[in-house]
């Protein structure tokens, strides 16, 4: 029974990570190296204007990366892909926007890059980083096609969604929460209810603002006056309604909004305070919780 307990204690225990952050140039918003304890990998973080003038032998490797963009109506963007010399590959993206033929702007890109990274395990990489980052849906994906048929072995699949793993945690820590999920409701959970012009949603305050649950349904209109006083709320909406989240006005799945009050903007389709709008089975607000 001892040993059955502590098996069971082990299986459950979360480890803690020890993770070596480097400002190459002494500040945050320049180059930044990251690794983990016991890892062969490593991430670099490398701002746009930083890249022509760059020759680090690191960057020169195989590997994936991420470029971060923002488009116009403030939402956020990702390019995924891979290379096997990374630095050539991101001079090459710049070079394709100065002469149009890529049309999105970014502004920093996140590489990952690894002792034993051969061309296939890299397209088995990229493709998985898209699907996750699709499945997540916190960004919209800017990459059009991948390699899906890559004939891999089994213990190299387990080796790559190891490094997968790894990735996930140290993009995060960059302050990239292009893989993580949207929250899911607990037992602990509270659930609030947003009710008003043909709305009938359901959300949950969550760790990084408020989460509205899949099959919640919106305004079946929108004010005039949130294209001008709400207009970040209106274009928010619009571009739910774009890349299908929001579907026949009714959520596809669970999304998390900055904050109650852009969640509620968004349900109502006129402005919000989300403290006061949302609220228990039993007509508690927010506010009062």
């Amino acid at each position: 029974m001892r040993e059955f307990r502590g098996m069971e204690m082990e299986k459950n225990m979360t480890y803690g990570k020890a993770i070596e952050l480097f400002l190459v140039n002494g500040t945050s918003d320049s180059l930044v190296t990251a690794e983990l304890s016991n890892w062969n990998g490593k991430a670099i973080k490398i701002p746009r204007t930083e890249i022509q003038g760059c020759d680090r032998d690191d960057i020169k490797g195989a590997g994936v990366y991420f470029l971060f963009c923002q488009e116009e109506d403030g939402t956020d963007s990702v390019y995924i892909g891979e290379a096997e010399n990374i630095l050539e590959r991101l001079n090459q993206h710049l070079r394709d926007y100065q002469s149009g033929k890529e049309k999105y702007y970014w502004n920093t890109a996140v590489i990952f890059v690894g002792r034993d990274l051969n061309k296939a395990l890299i397209r088995y990489l990229e493709n998985r980083l898209v699907e996750i980052a699709r499945e997540c849906g916190r960004y919209t994906v800017l990459t059009k096609n991948t390699y899906k048929n890559t004939v891999m072995k089994e213990s190299q699949i387990a080796v790559m969604e190891e490094f997968i793993a790894n990735i996930k945690v140290l993009i995060s820590t960059l302050g990239y929460k292009v893989l993580v999920p949207a929250p899911q409701a607990t037992n602990d959970t509270v659930y609030l209810f947003c009710k008003g012009s043909g709305a009938a949603a359901k959300g949950f305050v969550s760790q990084e603002g408020f989460t509205v649950l899949k099959d919640s349904i919106i305004s079946d209109h929108i004010v005039p006056s949130l294209e001008t006083k709400g207009k970040t709320y209106f274009v928010l909406r619009n571009k739910l309604e774009t890349d299908g989240t929001i579907v026949d006005r009714k959520f596809t799945k669970n999304y998390e909004f900055s904050a109650p009050s852009a969640a509620s903007a968004v349900v109502l389709g006129h402005s919000s305070n989300g403290n006061i709008d949302w609220k228990t089975a039993d007509g508690t607000r927010l506010k009062d919780l």
